[in-house]
């Protein structure tokens, strides 16, 4: 099987969640610039660029799973993925396992939802995994703020959010991968059962890592030149007005047990993972 993104957040916590079976199938990890980054015997390295359709093909070769996600930066769903599901077709793939979003099936702004439509008309098997907010994300795009001013900095309002480990996302990639048979031409929406504004995620913060951290609810044109200051790539800052500005003007997004269902265990809780992260969170 082939995994894009494979050094990115989620790639890492599907391959992960499947290196316990190496008797099983053979990963690929479709990366830029292949250079050896999983160092195992059991995980190849495979030239995949989602900006180069050239690659395509070669990396799907002899490959009958597929795990696509979509890079942020890309918003073109048309133009970037109809050239790899096209490939998947010709090399004939016979499961794609796509990272969606929850909201993807009737939300037709987002280029997941065009994704989601790109592979349904391909005639490919699917599941489609539908995450919630990342936690990870307070490890990533939000870090900065976090560690140097000791605050959330969002357009968010009050809006409530759910929320979603990665290492669950790994873990139900990972049962999709080896049991097609069983989650064939499904959708999985992905939360734990957490319903939580980034106030009450900035006291759950400041609880487990000890330390004051507040959340300014920003508006729009201070958020974008804040970012900009920061260096953030101006295509990164709409998709993150998108994804904290626009739930405010909609209904909370429904929670969902598919994690516990699907893996047997309890979703990560948010007061875990700050738990668990607390060196990473502070610096």
């Amino acid at each position: 099987m082939l995994v894009t993104g494979a050094t990115g957040t989620v790639g890492r916590e599907v391959i992960r969640s499947l290196q316990p079976y190496p008797d099983q199938l053979e990963i690929i990890a479709g990366v830029r610039r292949p250079v050896n980054h999983h160092r195992s015997s059991f995980i190849h390295e495979a030239h995949f660029d989602f900006e180069d359709s050239s690659s395509f093909e070669p990396a799907l070769q002899g490959i009958d799973t597929l795990f696509l996600l979509r890079p942020p930066q890309i918003s073109q769903a048309k133009k970037y993925f109809e050239p790899i599901i096209s490939a998947a077709r010709t090399q004939q793939i016979k499961h794609i396992v796509f990272l969606s979003v929850q909201g993807a099936d009737t939300n037709s702004v987002i280029p997941h939802h065009t994704i989601e439509k790109l592979v349904k008309q391909s005639g490919i098997d699917y599941t489609f995994l539908r995450p919630a907010y990342f936690m990870q994300n307070f490890l990533t795009t939000l870090k900065e703020d976090l560690v140097e001013k000791h605050r959330i900095f969002l357009p968010a309002g009050k809006a409530k959010f759910t929320l979603v480990d990665v290492r669950n996302i790994g873990q139900v990639a990972a049962e999709a991968i080896l049991h097609p048979e069983e989650h064939q031409n499904q959708a999985y929406d992905l939360t734990n059962q957490e319903l939580l504004s980034f106030g009450e995620m900035a006291e759950l913060l400041s609880e487990g890592l000890d330390t004051p951290i507040r959340y300014e609810s920003a508006d729009l044109l201070s958020f974008f030149l804040a970012k900009k200051k920061q260096g953030v790539a101006i295509p990164m800052i709409l998709v993150m007005i998108m994804l904290h500005y626009l739930p405010r003007f909609g209904s909370p997004p429904l929670l969902s047990n598919n994690v516990q269902k699907i893996t047997r265990q309890a979703p990560y809780t948010f007061e875990q993972f700050v738990q668990e992260h607390q060196d990473e969170l502070l610096q």
